[in-house]
């Protein structure tokens, strides 16, 4: 790839950061879109103190959300939003601090040794040169110019384990202080345990107390059977929205009609008040799960959550085996209450075993399927193997603009555009695992991104556009060193592509929020919006946190074979650390935007 191809990738990727923050600026500052920038701000206050009245600079962009998304301390991220939060956010401190010592060697000591590595060649026409001629592989074999490299290298590696150390240091004093200032919670003083067996004369119930009575009496507490829900899921879904959105008309928080028909569909039938058709509703939801209630009081599941006096009781209940047969009487730490996830509390150990292999069977057969659009992206990167492919296609390819386009911008936006349903399927995929909490779900699912990210986005790519074609090279494994030690950096071009576009592009749409702002005007454009119960958005960890590890090992990867891509790794991470930072201490700078 040339120069002028990858500038070209960057300045269109710079064009859509440019403009997406110029429209969050304006967007965010009109109380109709405060459900979208402002959700923890709604659910805390609502809605009732929004203005309506004209003000002519909330048309105009403004700069100052930046400044106040820098104010907040540690602390105060730390007290508001929790532990989570705060090492996210160090994540990115930690990566600004490595890649800033990485972008002063690499650009001033390693980028000039590598584009005069065969022979001095002036700074002139710099557009039309090959990315080729700012990676190591410039320098000829067993140049002395090679001993910078491997100075750098190690440099590098001293400042990395320091500066990763300081942070881990950092974060473990905060944990331990957290975790000292917080109350007891009662999950800390609870056992899930799973697969009860059946003792004929015996309920569940009586199973587990008789077994902890006799095994722990001590520190044995209580305990709660699981029952089987499935059939009042609904019911509870459909009561519990019905109680939330009578509560909000009762309460006069949102705006509603007085009346409206009883019939079918609110279309026909006679005109009813609707408080009172709420709350009949309501009634007879109520009515229907008390009866499913007492029908269902029997379907006990072989899963109970214990409790036990102190945290050591649970602690040695949770790391001991409790029986001669390691399939029951399973115990794992419980979750928090709002974190549980019900669906596999019926299942058998037997069951969750043959739903992880069969999880493991689609997670590999994912990773081999994503080779076709890494192989169409790389054709794409590469016009001699586009040419060779679509012959008809060479004159158009022969057009400057057209194959910079193609060149440096279209392979990373197609790519990216292929990862866009990745995540969902992971999620799925891990929750298929018998996991009984959500974060343990999300912590399966990012672990998943990651693995798919480093292969297909890393290894896949390098060998499709590189390697693969020369298949004869893999029946001498002799010569597998030297090519892939020229293949790694003949794709440092794509790589810088790919962090402009997933990295800038996607972090300025994560500010922007460009999904949610269009569902919100679709809602109130077709729907009523009101009708809806509002749930503040999780920050997606599941999805940044792979992203942010995968530009990490490109960095640390490329920071000697093409230090080129190192400033834009950079940019990367300080608008991620602005913009999540942002994220957190919106609602607070939205509140005085919205109410003047």
């Amino acid at each position: 790839m040339l120069l002028s191809a990858l500038l070209t990738s960057v300045g269109i990727n710079l064009g859509l950061c440019f403009l997406f923050f110029t429209l969050y600026s304006i967007l965010r500052k009109q109380p109709s879109n405060v459900t979208v920038y402002g959700p923890r701000l709604v659910k805390k206050d609502g809605k009732s103190q929004q203005s309506n009245e004209f003000n002519l600079e909330r048309l105009l962009p403004t700069a100052g959300w930046v400044k106040r998304a820098l104010e907040p301390t540690n602390d105060e991220i730390l007290s508001n939003l929790g532990l989570d939060a705060l090492v996210f956010i160090r994540v990115f401190v930690f990566s600004i601090r490595v890649f800033s010592f990485a972008s002063v060697v690499g650009i001033f000591i390693l980028l000039p040794v590598n584009y005069m590595g065969t022979e001095f060649e002036e700074f002139f026409d710099l557009p039309k040169k090959s990315m080729d001629n700012f990676s190591i592989s410039n320098v000829n074999d067993g140049s002395n110019k090679l001993w910078i490299h491997f100075c750098a290298i190690y440099i590098f590696t001293a400042v990395v384990c320091s500066l990763l150390y300081y942070e881990h240091k950092y974060i473990l004093t905060k944990r331990i202080a957290h975790l000292y200032s917080s109350k007891p919670q009662p999950q800390e003083f609870t056992v899930l345990v799973s697969g009860v067996p059946l003792v004929s004369g015996n309920s569940i119930s009586e199973t587990v107390e008789n077994f902890f009575r006799e095994y722990h009496s001590s520190s044995y507490l209580s305990h709660i059977v699981v029952h089987r829900t499935d059939k009042l899921k609904v019911l509870m879904n459909d009561a519990e929205k019905l109680y939330k959105k009578l509560t909000r008309v009762k309460s006069g928080s949102i705006s509603r009609q007085k009346s409206r028909w009883g019939g079918f569909l609110g279309m026909f039938g006679n005109n009813v008040d609707v408080v009172d058709h709420y709350q009949k509703k309501l009634d007879k939801l109520e009515d229907d799960m008390r009866l499913k209630q007492s029908l269902l009081a029997g379907e006990e599941v072989p899963a109970a959550f214990v409790s036990f006096r102190t945290r050591h009781g649970a602690a040695i209940a949770t790391n001991i085996q409790q029986g001669i047969d390691p399939t029951q009487w399973l115990t794992e730490a419980a979750p928090e209450p709002e974190d549980v996830h019900w669906p596999f509390f019926t299942a058998s150990f037997v069951r969750r075993w043959i739903s992880n292999v069969v999880v493991l069977v689609a997670f590999v057969a994912l990773l081999i399927l994503y080779i076709v659009p890494v192989v169409l992206v790389q054709g794409l990167a590469n016009l001699h193997q586009l040419e060779t492919w679509f012959p008809f296609l060479k004159g158009i390819l022969n057009m400057k603009i057209v194959s910079q386009v193609i060149t440096g911008y279209l392979p990373s936006l197609i790519f990216q555009l292929f990862l866009l349903i990745v995540p969902p399927i992971m999620l799925l995929l891990s929750s298929m695992q018998g996991f009984i909490s959500h974060s343990q779900i999300e912590k399966s699912a990012c672990i998943k991104l990651l693995i798919f990210t480093v292969w297909n986005s890393f290894f896949a790519n390098v060998l499709s556009g590189s390697a693969l074609y020369r298949v004869n090279v893999f029946l001498e494994p002799k010569t597998i060193p030297r090519v892939l030690a020229a293949a790694v950096p003949a794709q440092a071009s794509f790589f810088v592509s790919y962090v402009v576009t997933s990295g800038w592009t996607g972090l300025s749409s994560e500010i922007l929020r460009l999904v949610p702002l269009l569902w919100s005007f679709i809602t109130k454009l077709f729907g009523k919006e009101d009708d809806k119960e509002f749930e503040v958005p999780s920050t997606p960890f599941c999805q940044e946190i792979p992203r942010i590890l995968f530009f990490g090992l490109l960095g640390i990867t490329y920071f000697f074979l093409s230090p080129l891509i190192l400033p834009f790794l950079l940019v990367y991470y300080c608008l991620g650390y602005i913009i999540y930072r942002n994220q957190v201490t919106e609602p607070i700078s939205l509140l005085s935007i919205i109410l003047c």
